[in-house]
């Protein structure tokens, strides 16, 4: 197993990490319902987006000794109804230029969208991912 989640009541789960024993509360948002006090289930989803390709992103500088350390990612969900579904991410990547050659770059974007979240998420969500380079 990998994580146990528990209904708190008042449309509030609390989620815990089998391994690490880490917790995520989540609440409904303030748009359905609920408190929006914590990440929204789909709020999670959008993020987690974004922290895979920070993640995978990493992983491959650490294979090719590029320094990408403070890069960081905005994320703007957007949702539609009937039914009610994400229907767009917008990525926003900020990184660190330094000495990053422009084939370096290009292979770092390319591990970022095709991480495995990007390739998990039903293909009717949009994807817009801006790379920016400060």
């Amino acid at each position: 197993m990998t994580s146990e989640i528990i209904y708190q009541g008042q449309l509030r789960t609390s989620a815990v990490h089998l391994k690490s024993g880490n917790e995520i509360i989540t609440d409904a948002p303030v748009d359905n319902h609920g408190k929006g006090e914590a990440f929204s289930p789909t709020d999670l989803v959008a993020t987690a987006l974004g922290s895979c390709m920070l993640s995978i992103m990493g992983i491959y500088a650490n294979q090719h000794n590029l320094a990408i350390e403070g890069t960081r990612a905005s994320i703007t969900k957007v949702m539609a109804a009937e039914p009610r579904r994400i229907s767009e991410v917008h990525v926003h990547m900020y990184i660190p230029s330094g000495t990053l050659t422009d084939i370096e770059r290009k292979k770092l974007e390319n591990v970022a969208l095709t991480c495995p979240v990007a390739k998990s998420l039903h293909p009717d969500i949009k994807q817009e991912v801006v790379f920016e380079y400060i």
